[in-house]
Parts: C-alpha cells; structure tokens; sequence
C-alpha cells in the first residue's frame, strides 16, 4: 500500500519515504517537511477522512500520493523541472530549427486544467473519472407533493 494507515480508522497518513521511493524524480528536490505539506494540501482536495468518496484506504493512498506528486512538480523550481518544465500530453506537432513543440491533451475543462499540468495529475483525473460521475441511490421514488 502506497502510505500507511494510522491508529485511527479510515484515514491515510503519509509517509515520506514510500512517497520518495515512489516518485525518486521528485525526491531529491521536496524534503520532508515540505512532501507532509503537500500530503496535506491533497488532503484539502481529496477527502481523507472514514467519509471520503474513496472507502479502499490502498486506492486513496495511491490517488493521495499522486496528488501530492503533482502538488511538488508545481512546487518545484523552473531549473529542477518545475513551472511546466515537464511535458504532459501527445505532441501535436514539432519543430527542428530553433526547437518547437506542440502538445495536446485533448479537449479539456476548466475543471480539468489544473490537473493536467504534470503527468501526475493528469493520472490523477484519470484514475478519479468516476468520482465525477452521477451516483444513483436505489430507493423508494418521492412522493409528488401537489399544492392545493
């Protein structure tokens, strides 16, 4: 499992050096304490309490700690490959001289944009595609109220 469970049910906590091991590219430029405060912020978008819409506590590891890669890769200095320094989509057309390239992540949303800035949340949008589906709770159909 990608973090581990704490004493407390259905909640993730996050451990560092799984997360490093799991995103070696990332490692060497997030220290700790700065991977804890990005957990957190995944927190803050992924709900990682026992009522999360994500109950397998090994997925919502898993989506807590690509959200928390993707939050790093934002974090990270344009020189260590951060500020969109890595490419995220197909490339649509490209260049020789003087180098250009094109890429296309097809059509996106609004919603959707800031996740598809890094290869990590754009497997996070993904992977979470049925999070932003319409759920449909079986029951008793409501009884018409009709105003006299």
């Amino acid at each position: 499992m990608s973090g581990s469970v704490t004493s407390q049910p259905g909640v993730v906590t996050f451990d560092y050096s799984t997360w490093s091991a799991l995103y070696p590219a990332l490692a060497p430029s997030t220290n700790q304490v700065q991977a804890e405060d990005y957990f957190a912020q995944a927190c803050d978008i992924l709900n990682n309490t026992p009522r999360s819409p994500v109950q397998n506590l090994g997925r919502r590891a898993r989506l807590l700690n690509l959200l928390t890669a993707h939050i790093a890769q934002l974090n990270l200095p344009a020189d260590a490959g951060g500020n969109g320094a890595g490419a995220v989509g197909r490339v649509a057309s490209a260049a020789e001289g003087s180098t250009s390239m094109s890429l296309d992540m097809g059509p996106s949303s609004q919603s959707s944009a800031w996740f598809m800035q890094t290869q990590y949340g754009a497997t996070f949008w993904q992977m979470t595609a049925y999070l932003r589906q319409m759920r449909f709770v079986p029951g008793r159909s409501p009884r018409a109220r009709i105003w006299p």
